[in-house]
């Protein structure tokens, strides 16, 4: 799969992902890995990059298997911008 091609489409899955309920990281990984091949080393740095331009946000929760997780949750940026392209992925099929 092409690399900018799989780029554009792992941000898509995992702001769908988070717009239907917030997760942690290793959360995200496992729920697009059956589908697509990818690491933490490759989620990780992305939900920096979606956090950094205002699509989602984090918050730390306590969890009662070690320490606490951050958390993503999608923002209304995000939201819109799911929107866009979950529309130009139709028009495109």
């Amino acid at each position: 799969m092409n690399s900018q091609y799989k780029k554009g489409i792992l941000e898509l899955c995992v702001l769908s992902l988070i717009e239907q309920e917030d997760l942690y990281g290793y959360e995200i990984v496992q729920r697009i890995s059956p589908r697509i091949e990818v690491t933490e080393s490759t989620i990780y740095p992305l939900l920096r990059r979606l956090t950094k331009e205002g699509y989602c946000r984090t918050y730390m929760r306590d969890s009662s298997e070690g320490p606490a997780r951050k958390y993503y949750v999608i923002t209304t940026v995000g939201k819109n911008i799911s929107v866009k392209w979950w529309g130009i992925g139709k028009c495109l099929v």
